[in-house]
């Protein structure tokens, strides 16, 4: 396969998962075929800069946005890093790229009213409705990723110290706290399921009714469903729950390194996104403690 010593690279050694190994392989296989049409040339290992900028102006002129076309030049900088710690090339030809610039997305959170008519819409009297309101519960109440959510396996769950394993980014492992409510609710939850038939190796912790371990969409589907009767909000979405998350800890007090540690983040940079919705909260506290508006 072609790029499989680099991807192999990227899932056994840089432990992306292999969702983000495909994409690399597809933006490399794309770039190769533009060369290849574009410049007659067989291999993209000795392409010069030129080469690369006319391969940009086509995604440009294709309607591709900047953030999608920075996105495939990453794969192509991570494939000549990779040449280059192996000595199969001395310079990078995007050694002096300079990535195009994005208007940076603004996320905007449930709020906890929302939230809170949201959960009032859960019955659990059904497997599917118990199963619902704990999709809903777990990402808002940890704030992990929907990959992280239909990933649980059931050895995860640690009901006697109320904690979750989570297998997070580059499989990095970390563990969040559950709340009595979620606690509860993942009881009742069990409850349903060992009413369903189910493989005896099936691991995970979210299955279909048959049985089956749940996919990306269907959790998608899921917050989309149900949020789309209490909001307006154009986007409705499993992110949108972690962005909530996030935002409500921090207003209420929450230190961004907590926040941060919770939400599986490397770095606070990553985690400072969510901090532009505290500011409101962060300026009623202004007003109200700061010595020269006592008055």
């Amino acid at each position: 396969m072609p790029f499989s010593t680099f991807l192999d690279y990227m899932q056994l050694e840089k432990k992306y998962s292999g969702h983000t190994v495909l994409a690399y392989q597809k933006d490399l296989e794309n770039f190769a075929l533009y060369i290849k049409d574009r410049f007659e040339q067989d291999e993209i290992d000795s392409v010069n800069y030129s080469q690369i900028r006319s391969w940009i102006v086509s995604l440009v002129e294709s309607g591709l946005t900047s953030r999608s076309i920075n996105r495939k030049i990453s794969s192509l900088r991570a494939y000549y890093k990779f040449l280059l710690k192996t000595k199969q090339i001395e310079v990078s030809p995007l050694a002096q790229h300079i990535p195009l610039k994005t208007s940076k997305k603004l996320q905007i959170p449930f709020s906890e009213k929302e939230i809170e008519n949201a959960m009032a819409l859960f019955k659990e009297d059904s497997f599917e409705a118990s199963r619902d309101k704990l999709i809903v519960e777990l990402l808002y109440s940890t704030g992990i990723r929907r990959a992280e959510l239909i990933n649980i396996k059931l050895e995860d769950l640690n009901f006697s110290h109320k904690t979750l394993k989570v297998l997070g980014k580059r499989n990095k492992e970390r563990i969040v706290p559950l709340l009595d409510s979620v606690c509860k609710s993942l009881e009742k939850y069990l409850d349903w399921r060992s009413q369903i038939d189910t493989p005896t190796d099936q691991p995970y912790l979210l299955i279909s009714k048959k049985g089956v371990k749940l996919t990306e969409k269907f959790v998608y589907l899921t917050v989309n469903t149900y949020f789309s009767q209490v909001s307006e909000k154009v986007k409705k979405s499993p992110h949108v729950l972690r962005h909530s998350f996030a935002t409500h800890l921090l207003n209420g007090g929450a230190g961004l390194n907590e926040v941060k540690d919770l939400l599986g983040h490397a770095s606070l940079a990553s985690a400072q996104e969510y901090t532009h919705s505290s500011l409101k909260s962060l300026s009623r506290i202004h007003q109200k403690a700061h010595p020269r508006n006592k008055n």
